[in-house]
């Protein structure tokens, strides 16, 4: 058996994962509500700031598992 073909398609998603996640990283900050929605928390005291984006953590999961769900099928 060749493992070769399995390792190309294993490399080509990881390829498309890259390409996604860099195109993320470029457009995220021209969207202006994307870390803060009203379910964020942000705590601001003296030089400490704590950060824990909750609801953008939610609506980031139901998007990709509507995305992972087509796919899967």
């Amino acid at each position: 058996m060749n493992p070769f073909p399995e390792f190309g398609k294993t490399l080509i998603a990881i390829g498309v994962f890259f390409v996604i996640a860099g195109l993320v990283m470029i457009l995220a900050p021209k969207i202006p509500w994307i870390g803060r929605l009203p379910g964020d928390i942000a705590i601001k005291r003296g030089n400490f700031v704590f950060y824990f984006p909750l609801a953008t953590s939610v609506i980031i999961s139901i998007i990709l598992t509507i995305i992972f769900s087509i796919f899967r099928r």
